[in-house]
């Protein structure tokens, strides 16, 4: 299945959780506000030693509910949120883009380098795609995370660990050792991995300076 054919399933996904939800936790298909920002907690120990200014891109902002949480916590950051949906993107540069701190974008072109980069959520959702190309997909975005990250990126995901009762077929659960193995030999021996929050999933934390 091709990339865009991915996308396209996914944007269409996501735009109808943000239609019947709104700008809250469950219109990005999280349970509640408490658990998204557990997951921005964890994300955001990329950053905890962060001394002074730096710059973060926001793979799969949603409608922008890292911005403020940044923001809220005084920190010293250019901030670029990509996403797929137009209805959501829309809300986040109504709400929340002050230009040029913070900044929101329609296309993964516009965001350009920055020290960091994080992505939250993006690899759960797999809909009716096969698991080895869903896999693929994984692989080849973390790609670009690294890509677009001078010093570090962070992603999060369903872990394989899950009990199986619970476990669903339109999601994916990435295999934690795996992935840490394939950050380590792609990336950087500097490489933290979290599974310790209290969530069936895992964050990966990948520093490269």
């Amino acid at each position: 299945m091709a990339a865009e054919s991915i996308l396209d399933r996914v944007e269409r996904y996501y735009s109808g959780r943000f239609a019947e939800h709104g700008a809250t936790a469950r219109g990005v298909d999280w349970n509640s506000a408490a658990s998204q920002e557990l997951r921005f907690r964890q994300l955001l120990r990329l950053v905890e030693d962060e001394p002074g200014r730096f710059s973060l891109n926001d793979y799969g902002c949603g409608y922008g509910a890292l911005a403020p949480y940044l923001i809220r916590r005084n920190a010293n950051v250019v901030y670029r949120g990509f996403d797929l949906s137009a209805s959501m993107l829309e809300h986040a540069r109504e709400t929340y883009e002050r230009p040029p701190d913070v900044v929101f974008v329609a296309h993964e072109s516009n965001l350009g380098p920055a020290d960091y980069t994080v992505a939250s959520g993006i690899f759960n959702v797999k809909l009716d795609v096969p698991e080895a190309e869903w896999r693929v997909y994984v692989l080849e975005t973390i790609d670009k995370l690294a890509q677009l990250s001078a010093r570090g990126f962070a992603f999060n995901m369903l872990t394989s660990y899950a009990e199986p009762e619970k476990m669903r077929p339109d999601l994916y659960y990435g295999d934690p050792c795996e992935l840490f193995d394939q950050c380590i030999v792609r990336f950087t021996r500097h490489v933290a991995l979290l599974q310790d929050y209290g969530l069936w999933e895992f964050t990966m934390i990948v520093r490269m300076q």
